[in-house]
């Protein structure tokens, strides 16, 4: 860090005198039109940089306020880091392999060493086998250290040798809920030059929804893997100065309106406006209305609403939910008085600029669902049935008790809305009133709790209400990612059956946060996101084609309907029996007995600096690209279309995270490789073995290549000879010919989770550029991460517009010196028959730091450059 004492001001504050950059006494009023996000930022720029390289930042910043957007840049250092198992894997892996390439080099293996604080929960790989019994939590997370138990000594082999390196093991909890209750300090001090400064908590993470922090204040975003890895390494992040969306929010919730329902109609709205790649910052005077666990279920989903962040300032409710979860007085009143000196404490009546500003009243706010692909797709709680209706599913006819569209998965899961204590006592009286008058959910409906936090167990049964949630199947199955993250375990037998004959077509309900095809279980491609609740009320229905304003949810043995209205709960009598059963200990102490772990701290665990890999692990094998000989791609060539898809193209289509279908090719190789047909877990457990992960590239059942749209799943057609085999085939067969390969796509490329095994996959199947009409920022950041070229097209050449036919070729002229931010590059269509047709493209490029990765041919080698040049041991 650089010295920054002479921008410094004191804080006095309980008898500690702290450092800390005085943004007001810097800036003056001048400070009071900048949003808080830009305030942060400017803090953060302040405290980390000098000289010119500083004042550059100032001036950019300030400059942003005459047009409210900028294309300028500035660093950006974070005090730490978040990630999760299956995203610190392949970092870790990469890590491992980069310190094997250094040591075959004659450098010091140990020099790779993350220069920040890291800390992994490990949440990602906890799947729903066991549920509706009391035991299934205890017994689904024995089945997760079986099954992963390669990997988990490997995480463990890198917080061993790794400085600052923390892994928070399996059992306890969700790693945005984790944040929200054990690690965010809001307000945090570093000790610089012998002196304790107090500074604002900012962090990056290994997730999309890494913002969830911030409806605590604290300043977050997620960012891919690769991105991460520059900045363990002690490289700031580079970022434009990003447009900031003010959302004014007004009024108050409704009655019977929850937190998740704010969230769907900000969802809906946001997509609407268009905010991709924005900073999104709420203010007005509906803000002070919503307390923190509120906030963060909005905050959560800013990644479904395309944005860097959905932030929301500290203010009153911050402190309260600070004492809620535990914290002590003392950090409290240190965050309030740094707050109020620094200009960052929310007032309800400001009106900062911004880039643009929308309104929204949360009185017009009602129960809301959305689907049944998308999370922007809002409809009120009534509307499932005509929106299933308009799918036109005719069911063949057979011998089957479920109804056309029956709810199979119904699932109270995610940090986004199981980390809001009220939301999960809301589901608990729902269970209860069911429960009063002898409802059942139906035998066809696989029911699972996975709470973000384990002190969700001590509330809700000091409520009385986890007998209440068994009786109608919601059992806690454990704390996780579960059904959010598609490891919803097998379905039923009984569905399995019916879907095959064509008798139905089933319906995922859950309270998560995506519900693109395929996502929630690679066999189902409705599913409805909705609040924990109605997610209770929709499996009693166990029939998503009703309308739950009219329709009994279920008849009572008496023979009397009973209705929506008849169980939901008021806010009254949520607030009322969380004022009994909450009580700050639990969070504490709940985290502290699941870190015990007894499984997981009895791990046989190696403490070489190298890892020893084992070369028939099909868990864990050393990547080809953790090299010195990898190099960039850039240049003048002439490709062939590997693969061809249209709009709103997942990074769950691109490397899928749910279970690895038995009868896949990719099941295939790892039964030669030895491994059990009926247990071949999901595929994020492969993401430390690059050879499986290459073979899953695009293997997703919902996913159309229009290049050959007929094609077997995973299977595209190889131009020169016209066959048709596995993708990761003929991508051999090109770079064995010495053909290049690109991708084409749609708008909205790689949008959901910021998964890097979408943009690894794709550099090991040698495509070289991706030309699309937009990108989502996480997977754009990603592509430039392995040295693939994010090119965004001109709208004529949308893929349903080129219309790219088999021997079309692509000839793009790019290279390295010419490549810059936002660079112009022109792109030719060499068409079958002879034709040439020249396009304008833009390089998706923001910094000249990411202009330097494609260079370098992506993080991997530019971080081993950057180590080598250090001086010798």
């Amino acid at each position: 860090m650089k010295n920054s004492s002479h921008t410094a001001a004191l804080l006095d504050h309980a008898g500690r005198r702290y450092r800390m950059v005085d943004l007001p006494a810097t800036f003056g009023a001048r400070l009071d039109s900048l949003p808080i996000v830009l305030r942060l930022l400017l803090e953060n720029l302040m405290r980390n940089t000098a000289g010119d390289e500083r004042q550059a930042g100032i001036d950019a910043i300030f400059g942003w306020l005459d047009h409210g957007t900028s294309e300028a840049e500035i660093p950006f250092q974070p005090g730490r880091v978040l990630m999760h198992d299956t995203t610190s894997t392949p970092a870790l892996v990469d890590i491992a392999g980069m310190r094997d390439a250094l040591a075959e080099a004659g450098w010091d293996p140990a020099l790779l060493n993350p220069g920040l604080p890291v800390d992994i929960s490990v949440d990602h790989s906890l799947a729903v086998e066991f549920f509706a019994q009391r035991d299934a939590a205890e017994r689904n997370l024995q089945l997760e250290m079986r099954r992963n138990r390669e990997r988990y000594t490997f995480l463990r082999w890198a917080s061993k040798v790794m400085r600052g390196v923390r892994i928070h093991p399996p059992g306890t909890g969700i790693m945005h809920t984790i944040n929200l209750e054990q690690l965010a300090t809001v307000v945090t001090t570093e000790e610089r030059d012998g002196e304790t400064w107090a500074v604002p908590d900012m962090m990056i993470g290994t997730d999309s929804h890494t913002p969830m922090i911030n409806g605590i204040g604290v300043l977050g975003w997620g960012v891919g893997g690769l991105e991460a890895q520059t900045v363990m390494f002690g490289m700031p992040t580079m970022l434009r100065v990003p447009d900031v969306t003010g959302v004014r929010l007004t009024g108050r919730l409704r009655a019977g309106a929850v937190a998740t329902d704010l969230a769907l109609a900000v969802t809906q709205r946001l997509r609407q406006v268009g905010v991709a790649g924005d900073f999104v910052e709420f203010f007005g005077p509906g803000v002070a209305t919503l307390s923190a666990g509120e906030r963060a279920v909005v905050a959560n989903m800013a990644p479904e609403y395309g944005a860097t962040t959905g932030y929301f300032p500290i203010d009153g409710r911050t402190l309260d939910y600070l004492a809620q979860t535990g914290r002590p007085a003392a950090r409290l009143a240190l965050v309030e008085a740094y707050a109020r000196r620094n200009g960052l404490w929310f007032d309800p009546g400001a009106h900062p600029l911004y880039t643009r500003t929308i309104e929204i009243d949360l009185d017009q706010v009602t129960l809301h669902v959305a689907g049944p692909r998308r999370p922007q797709d809002l409809l009120a709680h009534t509307d499932t049935a005509r929106t299933l209706a308009d799918l036109a599913f005719e069911p063949a006819p057979g011998p089957t008790a479920m109804p056309r569209h029956p709810v199979v998965i119904a699932a109270i899961t995610s940090c986004t809305n199981t980390s809001d204590p009220r939301l999960l006592v809301a589901a608990g009286l729902v269970a209860r009133r069911a429960r009063q008058r002898g409802l059942r959910t139906p035998a066809w409906v696989k029911t699972s709790l996975g709470p973000g936090s384990p002190a969700a167990a001590a509330y809700l049964e000091r409520a009385g209400l986890l007998d209440d949630l068994a009786a109608v199947g919601f059992d806690i199955v454990g704390h996780g990612c579960t059904t959010c993250i598609g490891n919803s375990g097998p379905l039923p037998a009984s569905v399995q059956d019916a879907l095959a004959h064509g008798y139905i077509k089933p319906v995922a309900v859950l309270s998560g946060n995506r519900n693109f095809p395929g996502r929630i279980h690679p066999d189902l491609d409705l599913g409805f996101l909705m609040s924990p609740p109605l997610v209770v009320a929709f499996a009693l229905a166990g029939n998503a084609g009703l309308d739950l304003g009219r329709d009994p949810v279920q008849f009572d043995a008496d023979g009397r309907p009973v209705h929506l209205r008849d169980l939901w709960p008021d806010a009254a009598e949520v607030d009322a029996l969380l004022a009994t059963a909450l009580r700050p200990d639990d969070f504490p102490q709940a985290f502290a007995r699941a870190s015990l772990n007894p499984a997981w701290h009895g791990l046989d665990v190696p403490d070489t600096p190298r890892f020893p890999w084992d070369p028939a692990s099909t868990a864990l094998r050393r990547p080809p690209f953790a090299s010195l000989a990898e190099g960039g791609q850039l240049g003048h060539y002439i490709a062939y279309p590997l693969v061809v898809v249209g709009d709103d193209v997942t990074t769950d289509h691109i490397s899928p995270a749910s279970a690895i279908p038995k009868d896949s090719f990719v099941a295939d190789y790892l039964v030669g490789c030895g491994d059990d047909r009926d247990d071949l877990n999901v595929f994020a457990s492969r993401r430390g073995n690059w050879e499986v992960m290459m073979r899953a590239a695009f293997y997703s059942k919902s996913l159309r290549n229009l290049l050959w749209p007929h094609a077997p799943v995973g299977q595209t057609l190889h131009v020169p000879t016209g066959a048709v085999a596995p993708i990761f085939d003929i991508a051999r067969r090109y770079r064995d010919d010495g053909e290049a390969v690109v991708l084409l796509a749609g708008e909205r490329y790689g949008t959901g989770s910021s998964r890097d095994w979408a943009a690894k996959g794709q550099r090991l199947l040698g495509i070289r550029a991706v030309l699309a009409q937009s990108f989502e920022r996480i997977h754009r950041s990603n592509l430039i991460g392995m040295g693939i070229l994010p090119l965004r097209m001109p709208p004529e050449c949308a893929p349903e517009r080129l219309r790219i036919a088999v021997g079309d070729r692509i000839e793009i002229d790019a290279p390295a010196d010419a490549i810059a931010a936002r660079a112009a590059v022109t792109v030719r269509v060499h068409r079958l028959g002879g034709t040439v047709e020249a396009y304008t493209a833009v390089a998706a490029i923001e910094t000249r730091l990411e202009a330097d990765l494609l260079r370098q041919g992506g993080v991997i080698p530019y971080i081993l450059q950057q180590t080598i040049h250090q001086p010798r041991p």
